[in-house]
């Protein structure tokens, strides 16, 4: 029998945030063009991305669980920070968040055949002064590699976390609460009555 939920996404993360509530999923990872459109604001970029990753699913899959996909940028001065090529692009991308504050954006589309919940969760995080000796001892642990902004909060990354503002998870990865309530009203149940308004 399928979960109730299939998750776009190849994260480990976001498929352990999903369980973390009660929640199981087959997982479907999605391949789509990531380039941001010109003037195109981090909320919007996030939210179509994770749009584009609901509606590939569906295309590909045919699927009749409901569908989550997210895609989260790390912004600064206006500027989105991707995963580092290697590690001169991770040091110099750690060197713009030291000592300073940033902003971390997740968009999420939950799809199923009641239609398309589309949200966008905004976290703000100030970050310690990380020197370049810290930085390149960070990036040979290999956790930086393959995140954005160079750096896991949910990792040794957080040491380097002097401050957050808003949703834990959704810097993780998915905002729970809200993805909690947008569930429900595609008629998935969580963990302990989440999402009830208790």
């Amino acid at each position: 029998m399928p979960a109730p939920v299939c998750l776009a996404s190849a994260s480990p993360r976001r498929k352990q945030l999903l369980e973390q509530i009660g929640v199981t999923c087959d997982v479907w990872a999605s391949h789509i063009d990531e380039s941001r459109l010109s003037g195109e604001s981090p909320p919007a970029y996030v939210q179509r991305l994770a749009r584009s990753k609901a509606e590939a699913c569906l295309a590909a899959t045919a699927t009749t669980q409901v569908i989550v996909a997210a895609d989260t940028a790390v912004v600064i001065d206006g500027d989105i920070l991707g995963k580092p090529a290697d590690e001169s692009e991770a040091v110099h991308m750690l060197s713009r968040l030291s000592a300073g504050w940033h902003r971390v954006v997740t968009g999420v589309a939950v799809l199923s055949a009641k239609g398309m919940t589309l949200g966008c969760v905004e976290s703000r995080i100030r970050m310690r002064a990380i020197t370049p000796a810290a930085a390149h001892r960070y990036w040979a642990t290999g956790e930086p590699a393959d995140k954005a902004g160079a750096y896991a909060i949910q990792g040794m990354g957080a040491i380097f976390v002097e401050r957050l503002e808003g949703s834990y998870s959704a810097v993780v990865g998915l905002p729970l609460m809200e993805v909690a309530e947008w569930l429900a009203q595609h008629g998935v149940t969580v963990a302990q009555g989440a999402g009830d308004g208790h």
